[in-house]
């Protein structure tokens, strides 16, 4: 079976990549991508950037060379969820964006997590109270590719899914604007952040700190989920 992941940085990657064999590059059109082997499978990560229309992006130059047997969206994600703590991994029963609503496959992990739907929008989150509203939308988590990556998997007639680790909680506000560090490439300017950080650097260096933390064990569980379940 052919997988393809898509995911916005090849951070969200870092624990899989370690799960894999025979580990690759390739070239495609796209941002960073590689080639491997994970559980019997041929497996393509392709990092593109964030929103919609970059992940779709990445689907559709991966499949000029590989025709994937199924669509996996995976990364990082905001908890809508109080229970969710940092580094759980949610498999999406569903996605939510724009009014729409696409089906997500289910599949077997190799252990118990946490499932629910996952509300796909065009920015970061930032604060408790839109989370606060998202969740009564119905949805468990929330993130920015997920929408772009189930469309092509709708066309293409493939089975989609989506797997997402927490980097922030429910009743979290960031003191650090994302939204307005994201460059028209997909990618947020890190030395943006930062100069902006400096600014307030009580608030905004140690936020930055816990966040990278969180990111990298959201990277490890991401690894340790799909080197233990089947498709």
């Amino acid at each position: 079976m052919r997988l393809l992941f898509v995911a916005s940085d090849p951070m969200e990657f870092r624990g899989l990549v370690t799960c894999m064999d025979k580990l690759r590059k390739t070239q495609i059109p796209v941002g960073w991508v590689r080639l491997g082997g994970l559980n019997g499978h041929e497996a393509m990560l392709a990092a593109n950037g964030a929103g919609w229309q970059r992940a779709a992006s990445a689907v559709d130059a991966a499949c000029s060379t590989f025709r994937p047997d199924v669509l996996i969206s995976t990364g990082f994600c905001g908890a809508l969820d109080p229970r969710l703590a940092i580094g759980d991994p949610v498999i999406g029963t569903c996605v939510i964006a724009a009014g729409r609503r696409f089906p997500s496959a289910p599949f077997q992990p190799g252990r118990a997590v946490a499932t629910g739907a996952v509300c796909s929008i065009d920015h970061v989150a930032r604060t408790a109270e839109e989370k606060r509203i998202l969740r009564a939308q119905g949805a468990s988590i929330v993130e920015m590719e997920a929408a772009g990556v189930a469309e092509r998997a709708q066309a293409l007639g493939v089975p989609f899914f989506c797997v997402r680790a927490v980097t922030d909680l429910a009743g979290e506000d960031m003191a650090n604007d994302f939204n307005e560090a994201l460059r028209p490439d997909g990618h947020f300017g890190t030395m943006r952040i930062f100069s902006h950080a400096l600014r307030h650097p009580v608030t905004r260096l140690p936020e930055l700190i816990r966040l990278r933390q969180h990111c990298e064990r959201a990277a490890r569980t991401l690894g340790d989920f799909f080197a233990d379940c089947r498709f």
